[in-house]
């Protein structure tokens, strides 16, 4: 009785073979037939999945956002509740890291979501996916500093955000270089000046 097909697990492996090639070569560098190859399928096993390059590209945008989603999805706000200084910190930093790039399986993500969003600038395909991914990451921190009562949280997360994204563009980039060591320094640096700023707070140590 031959093999059953896990169809499922196929598609998947299309996809991790597609990231691999984006990490290696950037978006320019894929295509179906360099991804059967990397997969160990031929072209038609992948074109069963995936009919052409654009359905690909737009699952593998939306695979990466679907994992950083789900790993959010550990970090209910509602346990934030109450919480200050740093345990605050503790909570916001643990949360925020499965963003970050601080692990191989992140470091990939990254590399992938920062070739789409900057593709994203002159290609219409993608900005549905990241302008989802944008908004959703905006919700998510703008909630978890609300019920951390910082002060004005909307225009905080927005700050937050744009360390994130520099943290990002500097780990997976020759810009910046940064270590992990460095990246999460920097990050908790960031949120003990957010946490300090919640009425009643006081000072808040600077020791790691």
């Amino acid at each position: 009785m031959p093999a059953r097909i896990d169809l499922e697990q196929r598609r998947k492996d299309v996809i991790e073979a597609a990231f691999r090639l984006l990490v290696a070569e950037g978006l320019s560098g894929l295509s179906l037939r360099k991804v059967a190859a990397e997969s160990g399928l031929n072209i038609g096993s992948v074109r069963h999945y995936f009919d052409d390059h654009r359905n690909l590209l737009v699952a593998a945008v939306n695979e990466v956002g679907n994992r950083m989603g789900k790993r959010l999805t550990r970090y209910p706000t509602e346990v934030l509740a109450g919480l200050t200084g740093e345990p605050a910190i503790d909570a916001l930093q643990a949360q925020l890291e499965e963003l970050l790039p601080i692990d191989e399986e992140r470091r990939i993500e990254s590399i992938v979501l920062t070739e789409f969003i900057v593709a994203a600038r002159v290609n219409p395909l993608f900005r549905p996916a990241t302008e989802q991914m944008a908004a959703d990451m905006r919700q998510v921190i703008t909630d978890a500093l609300r019920v951390l009562e910082v002060p004005d949280p909307a225009e905080e997360a927005e700050r937050l955000i744009a360390v994130l994204g520099g943290l990002v563009l500097d780990s997976v980039t020759p810009h910046g270089s940064l270590s992990v060591e460095r990246l999460r320094r920097t990050l908790r640096a960031h949120l003990r000046s957010i946490v300090a700023t919640v009425p009643g707070a006081g000072a808040t140590p600077t020791t790691d």
